[in-house]
């Protein structure tokens, strides 16, 4: 691992720590005590605002397990009695089953379950009259499983999974954030879940290289995976990680008029689909009731539905799944996909009835894909040992020798000197000689007297006379 990488992964968690505990806050919750308890069914608007009791006459998700991970789900709530099919602790400090409710938010996950899958529960006088509300008559309560009072989910045949993570503070089970996420996902694949509903999230949109494995696992074994976008009053200005991962489908949140939320939503690229975020009801953790907001809470509405159409569409691919949910979301914003609605309003009856093109592609990206791109040349693999360097070649040529100078003798010193002196005495004895012989011959006397022949004067031009004598 590079220093960079080191230092990424080290503001990462750190980020991931602060988020997650901002996440969870969301708004301040409001506890009421158990008692008309069929109250609080009338609050859940997004029912029927979101078209959820109109799919019903479809699907009510039987036959789906849904993982929640999250701070643990309190089975003993009324309104979840039957619905958790399993479960596991993965952060070391809950119960074996993830029921425990734990970390720095533990009514977080117990909020989430019964918001997705609650069934109510039946009142305790006997003689009390049904609630007139969106989960009676043609609802799900019509159904011996649901109950009139209490909270119904939107997939309340649905089962859960509970997977209990300590986050958002010091954990005492010792398990980092970063160690948790990817084996929950892990956890929850290899156990039957369908869906996976992560209410979770962090400020950083980028996420440890140690959670592509599990992701890529998940997308493997064809599973969908929900996610929050996160809340700007918990810190989250922009989606952070998991919701940033390709192929999840990321969550915004809608206020009560059906606009995106100031607070309790973020904005981003990843965001699949909206829906409600504030003035949400929720069970807590043995047995009351509290109003929440945050896209902790639109995440289990959009992961319900996902909860309706596998139940339907048993067959039907985690792709498929994810592009009905976008493809039938009313747009709203800016026409198209934005980074606020992403591709709009979810729309639970037009996700479950109408006529939606199959498609084999994921509208929100795969993490196959993306890690095929972006990982090349930094996996998180030890690299192979280097191999052996072959032996050299055997030597055809002999080793060059370098020659050792020898201090010069006296004698050789003496030589050039001997040299020159016999040139010079040489070149001498050839002038010497040369000027004795011109010597000799300017002094031997010409044959024909001392002045040449007929008297002339040796070198005396004749001149010549025209004239003739008389």
């Amino acid at each position: 691992m590079t220093r960079a990488t080191a230092r990424r992964r080290r503001t990462a968690s750190a980020l991931m720590a602060l988020a997650l505990a901002g996440g969870m806050s969301t708004a301040a919750l409001t506890v009421a005590v158990p008692a008309h308890a069929d109250s609080w069914r009338d609050k859940e608007y997004w029912l029927a605002e979101s078209g959820i009791t109109k799919a019903w006459e479809v699907s009510k998700g039987a036959g789906v397990k849904v993982a929640v991970i999250d701070s643990g789900v309190d089975g003993r709530h009324p309104d979840l009695a039957g619905v958790l099919a399993g479960g596991a602790d993965i952060s070391g400090a809950g119960s074996a089953n993830g029921q425990e409710s734990i970390g720095a938010k533990p009514e977080h996950g117990t909020l989430v379950a019964t918001m997705l899958a609650g069934r109510g529960h039946q009142p305790t006088d006997a003689t009390a009259k049904p609630s007139a509300s969106p989960g009676s008559a043609s609802g799900p309560a019509a159904g011996a499983a649901v109950g009139p009072d209490g909270i119904v989910g939107v997939a309340p045949e649905a089962q859960l999974l509970s997977v209990s993570t300590w986050l958002g503070s010091a954990n005492p089970g010792g398990k980092s954030d970063q160690d948790q996420i990817p084996e929950a996902v892990r956890w929850a694949v290899d156990n039957g879940a369908r869906v996976i509903n992560i209410s979770l999230g962090s400020t950083s949109p980028e996420w440890p290289q140690s959670w592509d494995a599990a992701f890529l696992y998940a997308e493997q074994k064809d599973v969908v995976i929900v996610a929050a976008a996160g809340n700007r009053v918990g810190g989250n200005v922009q989606v952070g990680a998991p919701a940033t991962i390709p192929g999840v489908l990321t969550v915004a949140g809608l206020d009560r008029t059906g606009t995106a939320s100031v607070d309790s939503s973020s904005q981003g690229i990843s965001i699949g689909v909206a829906a409600p975020a504030e003035d949400l009801v929720g069970g807590m953790p043995a047995g009351g009731y509290a109003e929440w907001a945050g896209t902790s809470g639109a995440t289990p509405i959009v992961a319900g539905v996902a909860a309706l159409i596998r139940s339907k569409w048993p067959e039907m691919s985690a792709s498929q799944v994810i592009n009905r949910i976008v493809t039938t979301a009313k747009d709203a914003g800016v026409p198209g996909k934005d980074p606020l609605y992403g591709f709009g309003v979810l729309n639970a009856e037009a996700a479950l009835k109408a006529d939606v093109p199959e498609t084999k592609v994921n509208p929100l990206g795969s993490i196959s894909e993306w890690i095929r791109v972006h990982r090349r040349g930094n996996l998180a693999t030890t690299a192979p040992a280097a191999a052996p360097a072959p032996p050299s070649a055997v030597p055809t040529l002999p080793e060059a020798t370098v020659p050792v100078a020898e201090k010069p003798s006296q004698l050789d010193s003496a030589v050039p000197a001997v040299v020159v002196l016999g040139f010079a005495c040489l070149f001498v004895g050839i002038i010497v000689a040369a000027a004795l012989q011109l010597r000799a011959a300017m002094r031997t006397p010409p044959k024909d007297g001392p002045d040449g022949p007929d008297g002339a004067e040796p070198g005396a031009v004749d001149s010549l006379d025209s004239s003739t004598p008389t």
